[in-house]
């Protein structure tokens, strides 16, 4: 039988559920592929990405045979793109290994590349019904606060500590409600900075409301502050086209195609980190030109401060030296070419000044 305080959570559930469109399937894969997308995204991003990427792969087997380029583009924008290509290859293990069909339990979900102990137990819970408990952000911060955890709830201790209590709670049968009217609370009331404890359902139990102590729970540790990297790309220009290479798998950004360049070191300007980088990439000798702009960009343990800038060779033939291909590419075309964030916003500005340049030589529009 529920305990009061689970009847109490459902009841608000019920009545105040988000309307999410992966909470209208029970497809597996749809659930496992909006779990991958909502890691370190915010729910109002993913949407539009969740329904371009099942329209364009709608089952495993689509999403197993797909190229990785075709992958990249439909994800390009989402970010953390290593997440789109482990689902790709989480997919062929499935097709392969069991059927096209994803594994039931948390256990067996934990085996596929890429899915780890928080999204094994969301699948398990959502799509098979499993009595697991998905400890993402929004849970750590409801039951830090519901049992006055005053660890680090990210912490082995701290963890464990909140996963037994949830589980005393959990009413046999419903993980999927449970975890889900815990996630709502999670971004509705129970807020980061100002939880809204007046209108909490189940208040009457939360031990941080009596003692006081909401606002300093969950306890957070210390962040450092994210490093600043300083970096150059460049626009390679060669009869009306420009030069990108592919990013090696396995690196940051690994299979999306960039502007070559890359990070300066301690007390070196731009434009000679420009021609040391393009150098040692591929084997050309470039001149500097006119800057393209700067482009900002923060990863999750560093941001970056990007100079790009117009490049004309002056001796050499570009080789793939760093890349696993490089490719000369028209200006209106880089649109075709899954890009990072940086890489993307510098191939808009040359694409556009090519357009500008284009209309210029076309001239002004003849009188009727």
């Amino acid at each position: 039988m529920p305990t009061r305080l689970a009847s109490d959570l459902l009841a608000w559930y019920t009545e105040n559920r988000r309307d999410l469109p992966w909470r209208r399937t029970r497809d597996p894969y749809a659930i496992w592929v909006s779990e991958v997308m909502l890691q370190q995204t915010r729910v109002e991003a993913v949407v539009p990405y969740y329904h371009r990427w099942l329209q364009r792969f709608p089952t495993i087997e689509r999403l197993a045979l797909a190229r990785q380029g075709d992958v990249l583009a439909t994800w390009e924008g989402l970010g953390y793109y290593h997440r789109a290509l482990q689902l790709r290859r989480a997919a062929r293990v499935v097709t392969k290994e069991h059927g096209g069909r994803l594994p039931r339990s948390a256990e067996s979900l934990r085996e596929l590349p890429g899915i780890g102990p928080y999204t094994a137990a969301a699948i398990a819970a959502f799509a098979f019904g499993q009595d697991e408990i998905a400890l993402d952000g929004n849970l750590r911060r409801v039951l830090a606060r519901l049992i006055d955890l005053e660890i680090d709830p990210r912490s082995e201790d701290g963890e464990a500590r909140l996963d037994r209590w949830a589980r005393r709670h959990l009413p046999r049968g419903k993980a999927s409600d449970f975890n889900q009217a815990l996630m709502d609370l999670g971004a509705r009331v129970c807020l980061p900075r100002q939880p809204r404890c007046g209108v909490c359902p189940i208040r009457s139990g939360c031990r941080a409301r009596l003692r006081g102590v909401q606002h300093l729970r969950p306890v957070r540790r210390r962040r450092k502050p994210a490093p600043l990297r300083i970096a150059t790309a460049g626009v390679v220009r060669r009869r009306g086209r420009v030069l990108i290479g592919r990013r090696p798998e396995g690196s940051l950004l690994g299979g999306l195609w960039e502007f070559p360049g890359g990070k300066c070191r301690s007390r070196e300007s731009a434009g000679a980190c420009l021609r040391r980088e393009l150098r040692e990439e591929l084997g050309v000798e470039v001149d500097v030109g006119p800057s393209l702009g700067i482009y900002r960009h923060a990863y999750t343990h560093f941001e970056v401060t990007v100079h790009a800038f117009e490049c004309r060779l002056r001796r050499g033939v570009p080789s793939a030296r760093e890349h696993t291909a490089i490719r000369w590419v028209h200006p209106a075309r880089l649109r075709q070419y899954p890009m990072g964030n940086v890489a993307r916003r510098i191939g808009d500005v040359v694409a556009a000044a090519g357009q500008k340049r284009r209309s210029a030589r076309a001239g002004p529009p003849s009188a009727p």
